[in-house]
């Protein structure tokens, strides 16, 4: 029997996939367990591949607010306290979390690529759209992965010889691949039915690759692509901007276009017990004030008061958009709508596009007004008439704050931008440059050799 010992790639699926056989302890994965040798066990393999990717969710919305300054920590838990106070060590258990889950989806998509063409029982229509997910998948895993640790292995098969000593790749050949995976998806993902939502933003889809490649080209600095690809989805039919209220507390709104999708009986509320169940960490009075000024009108609809919980160093303000189990918002949301208007605002004014219908302005304020809906007229957010391209960027930056916030996004968007230095020196003393980069964790560079001597500078 052959046995991945590879720690990252060698995480539990799903209990969902029942073509996976778990070793215990549970990080070893036995591939040759793993049956995909008729067309009848592509729908349980399809599962499997999603049930890798939607374990990047949690931990990226835990990289992108929780290492920025966006939360507290009262808790007891190292792991958070080190995410909190700023003091993120290779030890740390969420780093490792989200290493492992990257590596978890690109080695089931790697797995796909690799057996789908030996069935030949699959008809031609099913392996196009099943290789196109597994590449869409694989690119959000290496994207979100560079993004996070810099230059990552790049893992492209599932030889157990080759694996166990894969070097990293740099940053660039990473992201490289991502957008090669994402262009191809492009090409043969279907156009999905809009009117079963579920299914719609809860697969891969056309306009799902065309929301990754808007954010890809927004973080590299592509503004005219990045721009080109949040017209088409903003352009669609298939979407529109909900009541703010909808976005924090529902899944699958008419606004979303890809999200990780999770059940009564699948789903972890490992967020919702943080903020709410433990109080472990709770929004920093930072994020408290932005999500309460006029700027962001509605948007504080994300956050909730209870004076019960104001005690030391508890503001008492708890997190709304992740709910428990039994309620209606359990998904994690990688794309939609509102995101779209934000990469075309910040695309627009980089190109000194700040005016008139086709400006970053006109962007910005039809998130606004959607921010003032069922309030008085003397609360609704102010529209903006006129801005510099320096004045319209940092409105941007509040803007992706208001409407973003707990979404994964806030410690990318400082890394990306240049100014992860000067907020985050301003918001806690313990900041370090290093902290742009999450480190490689430890015990990966115990197990591969060639990651010996490789780790992010600083740590």
């Amino acid at each position: 029997m052959k046995r991945l010992s590879y720690a990252f790639l060698l995480t539990a699926l799903m209990s969902a996939c029942n073509t996976v056989v778990l070793d215990p302890p549970a990080v070893d994965l036995l591939i040759d367990d793993i049956v995909f040798t008729t067309a009848s066990d592509l729908p349980s393999v399809r599962i499997g591949l999603y049930s890798a990717a939607r374990s990047i969710g949690s931990p990226t919305v835990q990289a992108g607010d929780f290492t920025a300054d966006n939360i507290i920590h009262l808790g007891t838990f190292t792991d958070y306290r080190e995410l909190g106070t700023k003091q993120i060590t290779p030890s740390n258990g969420v780093v490792g979390a989200l290493w492992g889950s990257v590596f978890r989806s690109i080695y089931l998509a790697n797995f796909v690529l690799e057996r789908l063409p030996t069935i030949a029982s699959v008809r031609a229509a099913d392996a196009k759209a099943l290789t196109a997910e597994a590449k869409f998948l694989r690119g959000y895993a290496n994207f979100i992965g560079a993004h996070t640790f810099g230059g990552i292995p790049k893992v492209t098969s599932t030889t157990l010889a080759t694996n166990r000593t894969v070097p990293r790749a740099s940053k660039e050949e990473i992201l490289t691949w991502a957008l090669e995976d994402f262009q191809a998806a492009l090409a043969d993902l279907p156009d999905g039915d809009p009117q079963d939502r579920n299914v719609f933003a809860g697969y891969a889809t056309k306009n799902a690759a065309r929301a990754a490649l808007a954010r890809y080209y927004l973080y590299q600095k592509n503004w005219a692509q990045a721009e080109a690809y949040a017209t088409l989805l903003i352009n669609s039919t298939n979407y529109s901007l909900v009541s703010y209220n909808d976005v924090v507390t529902k899944d699958f709104t008419q606004e979303s276009i890809f999200e990780f999708g999770y059940t009564l009986n699948d789903y972890s509320g490992d967020i919702n017990n943080y903020f709410v169940g433990r109080r472990e960490v709770v929004p920093s009075n930072q994020v408290v004030v932005s999500l309460l000024s006029r700027e962001s009108g509605n948007r504080s609809q994300t956050l909730v008061f209870d004076f019960t919980k104001q005690k030391g160093n508890d503001n008492g303000w708890t997190l709304r958009k992740y709910g428990t189990a039994d309620e209606s918002n359990r998904n994690f949301v990688i794309f939609r709508l509102g995101e779209m208007y934000l990469i075309r605002a910040e695309a627009r004014a980089q190109q000194g596009k700040i005016t008139g219908t086709t400006g970053a302005i006109a962007d910005i304020n039809r998130l606004r007004t959607r921010a003032g809906d069922g309030l008085d007229d003397s609360a609704k957010p102010p529209l903006i008439t006129t801005a510099t391209q320096t004045e319209m960027l940092s409105i941007i930056e509040r803007e992706r704050v208001y409407e973003l916030a707990f979404e994964g996004h806030r410690w990318y968007d400082l890394v990306r931008t240049g100014r992860a230095q000067a907020v985050m020196s301003a918001f806690s003393t313990n900041w370090n440059v290093k902290y742009e980069l999450w480190p490689i964790p430890q015990t990966e560079i115990q197990r591969n050799p060639s990651l010996v001597g490789q780790q992010n500078p600083g740590y």
